[in-house]
C-alpha cells in the first residue's frame, strides 16, 4: 500500500496542497507521514510518526515554502515501522572529500523519494559493490533504491532512474523531487497505481485519483507501466522503458485498497465493487431479510448484492471514524483491538432478522468473528450469512501487503466450512476468481491474483523477511514475541545454537 503524492505548481503552496492530498490517501498508510519541498534552489522536509494530522502543524507547513513537493503516508512492508524508515527519503549530496562510491561518478544534487510497493530483491541490490559502505546499511527498500539512483551512471537524475528501474524486481510506483523537477515512475508490472493530473497551471501525481479532487486538480491519465514522467518548468515529458511486457495490476486495489471515488485504469472503484456484490448474489442466492455491509469498503458491494437479490439494504453498523483501518495495522494485537473498537451494531435494524453480512475479504478471520458475534449477541440477529467479495486469500503477498507467512491466513489450512465454523456464521460464500475478474473487467492476464491462486506474476523467494534489511549480516537479532499476541500463545522454540539475553529479551541466532 502506502500513499504517494507529487506536485509541481506555479506558486509557493505545494506543501499545503500536498498536505490536503495526503488526507485523501491516508487510508493507504497510517504509520508515518512526510513532505519534502523544493523551491528551485534546495530541498527541505518535515516527517514524523503517525497520521498526517498528527505529523503536521500550521507552523510546520508555513516553513515548507516551495513549488515542488513530494508527500508520503506509510504502511510498512519492508523495514520496521520506525522513524528511521519514514518517507520521503531525502538523499543529500555527500560532504566534500567524502568518497562517492566505487563508481567514481560525480554526485548529483539532493532528491527526495517516496515509494509505494515492495522491492523483493532489495537485499541483493544493497550488496551492490558500487555503493558506498554507508549505503549498504540501508534499512528499507526505498533507501536502497535511493542509493542505487545516486550511484548509477548518467548525467541527470532521469538517466540514473532509467538505469536503476530495470534492476528492480517487485511492485512499485515512485514519486521523486529535486529542487527543480518532479518525477513519477510506475513499475513495469503496473502492480501499483500512479495517476497524472492537472493542478491549475501545474501538475500533480498521486496514488489515487481521489487526491486530485481534494485540491481541485483534474485527472489527465494513468502513468503507464514502465513509464517515467518528468515534470519541470517546461511541462511534462515521458520516457517509456523497454521492460518485460507482463502487466499485473493488484486485484486488491479494486477489492480493498482504493477509496470508492477513485479510478484505476479507467474503472471507478465504486462501480467495480457494486458489480462484485451483484455477481456474488447471483452466484449463490440467499434466503434472508436484509443486507448490511461492513463500513466502508464493503458498502458498495452490499448495495449491489441487495439490488441483485431483491433484498433491502440497511446500515447495520456504526463505524467509529477515529479508528484506522484494522487490516493494515502493523501488529495482530492492534488489529484485534481495533476491530472491536471500530464498529458498533444497530439492534433496531438487525434484531430478529436473517442478515446477509457483506465484507471485502477474510485474511486472518479476526474481524469477521467479532462482527458476527456482535450482530448476534448485541444486535440480536437471528441468522448471519457472511458473503465475501473476493476469493479465499490462501497465499502470501510479496508485492506490497504485509502478509509474509501462509500460517497467518485462515484460508491457507482451513476449507470454507471450517472457516464458517471458526467465525460463527450460519453460511459463508466467497466470490469466485472468475466472477472477480469479470467484475474488474480488465482481464485475468493483466491482474495479479497470486494471493488467491499462487500464480504470481514474478518469481518470489519463500519466505520473505520484512526486517531482512535491518538484521546484521553475521547474526540475526530479533525480539522474542509469539506469532499471535494472545495470552495463551507461545513463541516457536529457538533455533539450535540460539541464546536469549534475559535482560533485553533479544534472541541471537547464528547466521
Amino acid at each position: 500500500m502506502c500513499g504517494v503524492i507529487g506536485i509541481h505548481g506555479t506558486g509557493e503552496e505545494a506543501a499545503r496542497q500536498t498536505y490536503f492530498a495526503l488526507f485523501a490517501v491516508q487510508h493507504r498508510g497510517q504509520e508515518s507521514a512526510g513532505i519534502a519541498i523544493g523551491d528551485g534552489q534546495q530541498l527541505r522536509e518535515h516527517t514524523g510518526m503517525g497520521l498526517v494530522s498528527r505529523v503536521f502543524s500550521e507552523k510546520d507547513l508555513d516553513a515548507l515554502v516551495g513549488h515542488i513537493a513530494v508527500g508520503h503516508c506509510r504502511y510498512s512492508t519492508t523495514g520496521s515501522s520506525s522513524e528511521e524508515n519514514i518517507q520521503p527519503i531525502l538523499r543529500r549530496p555527500r560532504a566534500a572529500g567524502h568518497p562517492v562510491g566505487c563508481s567514481g561518478l560525480e554526485p548529483i544534487g539532493a532528491f527526495a523519494l517516496a515509494h509505494n510497493g515492495n522491492i523483493v530483491n532489495a537485499l541483493e541490490l544493497r550488496a551492490d559493490p558500487t555503493l558506498a559502505a554507508h549505503a549498504r546499511s540501508s534499512t528499507s527498500d526505498t533507501a536502497v533504491v535511493a542509493e542505487l539512483i545516486a550511484h548509477a551512471p548518467g548525467d541527470s537524475i532521469e538517466d540514473r532512474v532509467a538505469e536503476v528501474v530495470p534492476r528492480l524486481r517487485g511492485s512499485f510506483s515512485f514519486v521523486m523531487a529535486t529542487a527543480r523537477q518532479l518525477i513519477g515512475v510506475r513499475g513495469g508490472l503496473g502492480n501499483r497505481p500512479l495517476a497524472l493530473g492537472r493542478l491549475g497551471d501545474g501538475w500533480m501525481l498521486a496514488s489515487e485519483t481521489c487526491a486530485f479532487d481534494s485540491v481541485g486538480a483534474t485527472f489527465v491519465r494513468d502513468v503507464r507501466p514502465g513509464e517515467i514522467v518528468v515534470i519541470d518548468h517546461l511541462g511534462v515529458r515521458s520516457r517509456q522503458l523497454d521492460l518485460p511486457p507482463r502487466v499485473a495490476m493488484c486485484a486488491f486495489e479494486f477489492i480493498y485498497f482504493q477509496r470508492p471515488d477513485s479510478r484505476v485504469d479507467g474503472r471507478l472503484i465504486h462501480s467495480v465493487r457494486r458489480e462484485m456484490g451483484r455477481l456474488l448474489a447471483r452466484q449463490q442466492p440467499t434466503a434472508a431479510d436484509l443486507v448490511v455491509g461492513v463500513p466502508d469498503s464493503a458498502i458498495a458491494a452490499a448495495t449491489g448484492f441487495a439490488e441483485a437479490a431483491g433484498l433491502p439494504y440497511a446500515d447495520g453498523f456504526v463505524r467509529n471514524r477515529y479508528i484506522g483501518r484494522t487490516f493494515i495495522e502493523p501488529t495482530q494485537w492492534l488489529r484485534r483491538s481495533g476491530a472491536r473498537l471500530k464498529y458498533n451494531p444497530l439492534p433496531e435494524v438487525v434484531a430478529g432478522k436473517r442478515v446477509v453480512l457483506l465484507d471485502d475479504t477474510i485474511v486472518r478471520g479476526t474481524t469477521q468473528h467479532q462482527l458476527v458475534g456482535m450482530l448476534r449477541e448485541e444486535g440480536g440477529a437471528r441468522e448471519v450469512h457472511v458473503r465475501i467479495t473476493a476469493p479465499p486469500v490462501r497465499w502470501p503477498c510479496f508485492l506490497g501487503i504485509d502478509i509474509p507467512e501462509p500460517d497467518e491466513l485462515i484460508a491457507h489450512d482451513l476449507d470454507v466450512e471450517q472457516i464458517r465454523e471458526r467465525i460463527g456464521a450460519d453460511s459463508l460464500v466467497y466470490l469466485t476468481v472468475e466472477n472477480l475478474v469479470e467484475a474488474i473487467a480488465i482481464g485475468a492476464g493483466q491482474l495479479c491474483l497470486g494471493c488467491f491462486t499462487r500464480d504470481y506474476p514474478i518469481e518470489v523467494q519463500l519466505p520473505l523477511d520484512k526486517l531482512a534489511l535491518e538484521r546484521p549480516s553475521g547474526l540475526q537479532r530479533v525480539m522474542v514475541f509469539p506469532h499471535d499476541a494472545g495470552p495463551d500463545q507461545t513463541s516457536d522454540p529457538p533455533a539450535e545454537g540460539a541464546a536469549t539475553d534475559e535482560e533485553t529479551g533479544v534472541l541471537t541466532v547464528p547466521a
